[in-house]
């Protein structure tokens, strides 16, 4: 299970839908056992099939060892280290995946006349070594000289490198998915009521903005292969001429609107995997 501090005002939606999984794949004729990321940690697992929402540091190699050692582990834990900001950054703008103008810097770096330069004055900076912890790890700034004290706040925590994403309007859409499975789930959060931290009020109510469905689909799954996921989930922002960039992509997200949907096609992406490893 995912350790609390990694669920920021989602704990009881994250244990919610793993617990959904496990009781879904005993459906099925596993033998589940579940542990804390905290037992995972201190050695006490065992088991060469691991099912995993780990986000802490520590979690992460270990779940890389366990992968080359010859386990099944999913989400990878060389996917869940591909999910933090920077990383996904590179990796999802050198694959051709529609994503926001990006600067990536130190956090002890002079960045207004950058960011003057390239017209970027509404932007959004964000840890780039890490998942978010806290609503500060993203913040949303509207000049250069807003960045530039953002980026001290970071580094006076200990934070040092960051992303800047260039602020993108449009329609806020958050979607989850299941690779090998036609599962795909999209909502407009902001008018759900659904936030983590409070930052859907930015970009506000949406206005149904018309989109392409199967291509915002397909361009997820690109974005879940390309950083090796099979559990996802994110988020999008849908322009005023139908454009769709991703501005964010989460290893195993809550699925807190659509967990008893969701659920089913989890298991059988987890026991598909197991089969095509077992071939």
């Amino acid at each position: 299970m995912r350790a609390g501090a990694y669920s920021p005002n989602h704990i009881g939606n994250d244990a919610a839908i793993f617990n959904a999984v496990a009781e879904q794949l005993r459906k099925r004729g596993c033998e589940v056992n579940v542990y804390s990321e905290d037992q995972f940690i201190a050695g006490e697992v065992h088991e060469h099939i691991v099912l995993n929402m780990c986000r802490e540091q520590r979690s992460i190699k270990l779940l890389q060892e366990r992968e080359n050692a010859g386990d099944l582990v999913v989400n990878s834990g060389f996917g869940i280290e591909n999910c933090t900001r920077e990383r996904m950054t590179r990796i999802l703008l050198g694959s051709g995946i529609p994503y926001p103008e990006s600067l990536i810097v130190n956090t002890n770096e002079v960045v207004r006349d950058v960011l003057e330069k390239a017209g970027m004055t509404s932007c959004w900076i964000k840890r780039g070594d890490f998942h978010a912890m806290h609503k500060e790890d993203v913040s949303y700034v509207r000049h250069a000289e807003e960045a530039q004290e953002v980026l001290q706040e970071y580094f006076l925590r200990g934070i040092k490198r960051a992303v800047i994403n260039r602020h993108l309007e449009g329609d806020l859409v958050k979607f989850y998915g299941v690779a090998g499975t036609p599962f795909f789930f999209w909502f407009y959060p902001f008018d759900l009521g659904h936030s983590k931290y409070g930052h859907e009020a930015i970009n506000g109510h949406s206005r149904g903005l018309a989109f392409d469905k199967k291509a915002l689909q397909a361009m997820c799954q690109q974005a879940a292969d390309v950083l090796d996921v099979k559990i996802y989930g994110g988020d999008c922002i849908v322009g005023t001429d139908g454009s769709v960039h991703i501005i964010d992509f989460n290893d195993w997200p809550s699925f807190a609107p659509c967990r008893n949907e969701a659920a089913p096609y989890i298991a059988k992406c987890v026991m598909q995997y197991i089969k095509s490893k077992n071939a």
